[in-house]
């Protein structure tokens, strides 16, 4: 039986602007089980970013039930959040955030060696998660010797590290050209046929379309399942 990675009930998220209180996501309810590929379709300003924050324990809600993966969020300290946020999620992001002064194999070492893992193991893990994403011949090579869409590998690779239960994509591929975006989600795809579970948020319908199930939100709410 396939676990329930995410299940979220009635989640709320509002900010308070002096007297003003400004909602953000309003009674939101969602379901995500192991092994699905979903995409959160939605303009700018529609809640999926908030959405997307609160599923990584990024930010946390303001009322509502939300267990991530067996965990439930609604009760956890900073500290716990971290330690929840390292061990079940790894992070895509649509600049991919690179250490521009290092290899893409130190790049996507970096997080086994603040895990306390050694050097010799780490790059081993490293040089093997840029094989699986196409890049076995660029391991040494920096950000700025790479294309848009090979550093978005280097990205996709480092989330992979420490086998994350979910792999949370931010527009990964607004900052790539159609083909290299394109090239993108084909991976996104033979990861997922992998068993890897990817939520991805989108504004862009033809990118959510690569998913087996698209949610939209729009105005802080989730309107319809396509």
């Amino acid at each position: 039986m396939k676990q329930k990675l995410i299940d979220m009930k009635d989640i709320v998220k509002f900010y308070k602007m002096g007297k003003n209180k400004l909602t953000v996501l309003n009674q939101v309810s969602l379901e995500v089980e192991e092994g699905e590929f979903v995409a959160v379709l939605g303009p700018s300003g529609s809640g999926k970013s908030t959405l997307m924050n609160i599923i990584g324990c990024i930010d946390i809600a303001s009322s509502g039930e939300f267990t991530l993966a067996g965990e439930n969020i609604m009760k956890k300290s900073e500290d716990e959040l971290a330690h929840v946020r390292n061990k079940v999620v790894g992070f895509i992001f649509q600049r991919f955030n690179l250490l521009p002064k290092y290899t893409a194999i130190h790049n996507v070492a970096f997080p086994l060696f603040l895990r306390g893992l050694n050097k010799k193991d780490a790059y081993r893990e490293a040089s093997e998660l840029l094989k699986k994403v196409g890049l076995g011949d660029r391991v040494n090579h920096k950000p700025m010797e790479l294309s848009g869409g090979q550093q978005q590998r280097v990205s996709i690779a480092r989330a992979l590290v420490g086998k994350p239960k979910i792999l949370l994509a931010d527009e990964p591929t607004g900052a790539l050209d159609s083909k290299s975006g394109g090239e993108i989600m084909e991976l996104f795809l033979e990861l997922n046929k992998d068993g890897n579970t990817i939520v991805l948020i989108t504004h862009d319908l033809e990118i959510a379309k690569k998913a087996h199930r698209i949610i939209h939100v729009k105005d802080g709410k989730i309107h319809n399942f396509l």
